[in-house]
């Protein structure tokens, strides 16, 4: 009986030990969970980037973190180290566009705790740099008063943007589109400038970075012209006169990061005061993208800024071949139809009609191809006249590139009132081929000036221009092959008859031998001859059938073609 409770009181010994023990182990401390705090709010622009800061205290060691966000995009760019148990973490938040958003941080210890806090993202709108008024305008058209619905537009444009077709669009002075942000213009859109602001004068220029949608359609093309033209909403035929209105507004530059051979690898676009920074183009991505440029017509361009200093119909700087630039035509432009300085991009479909100057300008090194080209000198009896279907010029200064070779292929040339077929200047490098010429006066010649050294006495005259060492004809740098030449001129007479006659490769044509000796030997009565003819009947030229949209079509002035 004695062993019997001596057990007893064992058994009851071990069990009282085992609830001390239990009890003690109960009052361990629990590890807290990961605390997180960061800001209630924060405010943010559209499409801006900002870093938020969290802090955070982890006692059971840090171990991962993870960020959720609505309204935008987060990422995690710093956070603790594993097993640290405090310190922040930053997160960079993408806004998207304006409204609400939230930013949540999750994060949890070695031992699987969480903790979390979220951030209220409040997104705004992107001030405006740019200024917007409806105005309707009522004027006398035909004897009718028509009432003219218009937006006015000025300044930079900073965000993506609509031209609606609804409206005319009046730009009032110098409207740029500033880099990262996307203009589009609705297929049927016109577009105004106005006129008689010297050197702010009316433009619409598309900075580097930036881009431009501009798509018009055969059945609705885009409209740019003045705002003395009385074309109205829904309208495509200009009221102003063909024969004699140009040089009313400035015209539209589109500017890139592509390739250039000028002075330095960027620079400044002719016709825009340095002061204009968005007025910087060239760089190094030969396939930069601008946007597409298509089915639209330009018309009334050119204003004059100052003496000799006027802009182009369409004027492409430092362009990328990624830019689409088809189903174009410029029209009355008071300088060049279109001027290339530099880029990659390809241009097709283009018409110049009534250049002031030159149809067709390149130069800085531009290496793309411009195909199935119309230039239609201005009328012989129109108020002013019209200079060289093409005027091309070589790389200026050295960026410590060699140009390539740009390409004017499936071109159709009515000369009218144009004083050469064409002008190759200092340097060009360029292909002009399979492309038609006619309706020209009697004598002119397609020119090619070799570059020479310049006389330092008089800087508009070159002391040789010998072939041997700088004739770019011929050293294949520039290359005349499938040109056809109408042996008709303009006023009806057959003029052109020798072909030895066409080619006039000499930048002063009183230079004597032994220069001009064998110049002419081996381009003009050699060379020349064996790849281009001169026809009674054209197999080369432009495809007209695809420009029955334009207003040159609608002129009547295509018939010829």
């Amino acid at each position: 009986m004695k062993r019997s409770i001596n057990q007893l009181f064992s058994l009851l010994f071990v069990a009282a030990i085992a609830m001390i023990v239990s009890a003690c182990g109960d009052d361990d401390p629990q590890i807290a969970a990961p605390i997180v705090s960061g800001p209630a709010e924060v405010s943010v622009t559209e499409n801006e980037t900002t870093t938020v800061t969290f802090n955070i205290t982890v006692a059971g060691g840090f171990s991962s973190a993870n960020v959720e966000a609505t309204g935008g995009t987060a990422t995690i760019t710093a956070q603790p180290a594993v097993a640290d148990v405090s310190g922040s973490i930053t997160v960079d938040y993408a806004a998207g566009d304006d409204g609400a958003g939230a930013l949540t941080l999750t994060v949890t210890d070695a031992a699987g705790n969480t903790g979390s806090t979220t951030v209220v993202m409040e997104i705004g709108d992107i001030p405006d740099t740019f200024q917007v008024t409806d105005l309707t305008e009522t004027r006398s058209v035909g004897g009718n008063d028509v009432e003219f619905k218009q937006t006015r537009i000025s300044g930079i444009i900073n965000r993506d943007y609509t031209f609606t077709n609804d409206v005319a669009w009046v730009l009032s002075g110098r409207v740029i589109v500033g880099a990262g942000a996307t203009l589009t213009i609705e297929p049927g859109t016109i577009v105004k400038g106005q006129g008689e602001q010297g050197a702010a004068a009316s433009v619409l220029l598309v900075a580097r970075g930036a881009d431009i949608i501009a798509n018009g359609t055969a059945n609705d093309p885009i409209v740019f012209t003045s705002v003395l033209d009385n074309i109205n909403v829904g309208e495509f035929t200009s009221t102003l006169d063909i024969n004699n209105d140009l040089g009313l507004w400035g015209g539209v530059l589109i500017l890139g990061n592509a390739p250039i051979v000028a002075e330095a690898s960027e620079v400044q676009i002719e016709g825009i005061p340095t002061s204009v920074t968005e007025g910087i183009y060239g760089g190094s991505d030969p396939m930069d993208n601008s946007g597409s440029f298509t089915y639209c017509s330009i018309r009334y361009t050119g204003q004059q800024l100052g003496p000799g200093n006027e802009l182009q119909g369409l004027t492409l700087g430092g362009v990328g071949n990624g830019t689409v630039i088809s189903h174009v035509e410029s029209i009355n432009s008071a300088d060049d139809g279109i001027e290339i300085f530099g880029g990659t991009v390809n241009i097709s479909n283009f018409i110049v009609l009534n250049p002031d100057d030159d149809g067709f300008d390149a130069d800085q090194g531009w290496t793309g191809t411009a195909s199935n080209l119309v230039y239609i000198g201005a009328a012989v009896d129109a108020g002013f006249g019209s200079d060289h279907p093409f005027e091309l010029d070589g790389p200026e200064g050295d960026t410590g590139g060699t140009a390539a070779i740009g390409t004017f292929t499936n071109a159709t040339a009515w000369g009218r009132s144009a004083t050469d077929f064409a002008d190759l200047r200092d340097g060009a490098t360029y292909t002009i081929s399979d492309s038609y010429f006619f309706g020209f006066a009697a004598g002119v010649d397609l020119e090619l000036d070799a570059d020479g050294t310049t006389d330092p006495n008089d800087a508009t005259k070159k002391l040789s221009d010998n072939p041997l060492i700088s004739d770019n004809y011929a050293g294949d740098d520039v290359t005349f092959t499938g040109l056809e030449f109408s042996g008709v001129d303009r006023d009806g007479a057959t003029s052109f008859t020798d072909i030895t006659k066409i080619l006039n490769d000499k930048l002063d044509g009183s230079l004597t031998n032994p220069d001009r000796t064998a110049q002419v030997d081996n381009n003009e009565d050699v060379k020349f001859p064996a790849n281009n003819s001169i026809v009674s009947t054209k197999t080369k030229g432009a495809d007209v059938s695809v420009l029955g949209w334009s207003y040159t079509a609608e002129l009547g002035l295509l018939a010829n073609f």
